[in-house]
């Protein structure tokens, strides 16, 4: 018994809990990756299947009039996932979450939603809302490049 709380107080030490919990984000950001690596290859499956049956299926070209925002959005999914897939990279790399591209992906999946909005099924209001995102994300994304230079020079 004596040993197990001998183990346990030199398991609480801030320098070996600390090692832990970044083996823990260590373990879970690779986890994150693969995961996110089979979720883009199955979206890429997904965009294929869709481009060949409206193509080959379809009579050709059929997406161009009813589905062109649809393959767009799916489009706009990829790259999503490649940014989120870009900042787990970068997090393993230097252990630290880079702002600038955390918000060009906030920018991207904001503009994805623009680029597929319908306006049928949304409010303008829904419109505004985003175009205010936008212009926050821009901003701050603005912001955060003028303070990497600033600290460069």
């Amino acid at each position: 018994m004596n040993k197990i709380v001998k183990y346990l107080k030199e398991s609480y030490r801030d320098k070996n809990f600390l090692m832990v919990i970044h083996l823990t984000e260590n373990a879970v950001s690779k986890i994150l990756s693969l995961a996110l690596i089979i979720v883009i290859f199955a979206s890429l499956i997904d965009l294929i299947f869709i481009l060949s049956r409206d193509l080959f299926v379809d009579g050709g070209f059929g997406f161009v009039r009813n589905g062109l925002i649809e393959i767009f959005g799916l489009f706009l999914n990829i790259l999503i996932a490649l940014e989120l897939l870009e900042n787990i990279i970068v997090y393993l790399r230097k252990h630290v979450v880079q702002l600038e591209l955390v918000l060009t992906t906030a920018l991207i999946a904001v503009a994805r939603k623009i680029i597929i909005f319908d306006p049928k099924q949304y409010e303008k209001i829904d419109l505004i809302a985003l175009g205010i995102a936008i212009i926050c994300l821009s901003a701050s994304y603005w912001l955060i490049r003028n303070s990497h230079k600033t600290e460069d020079e």
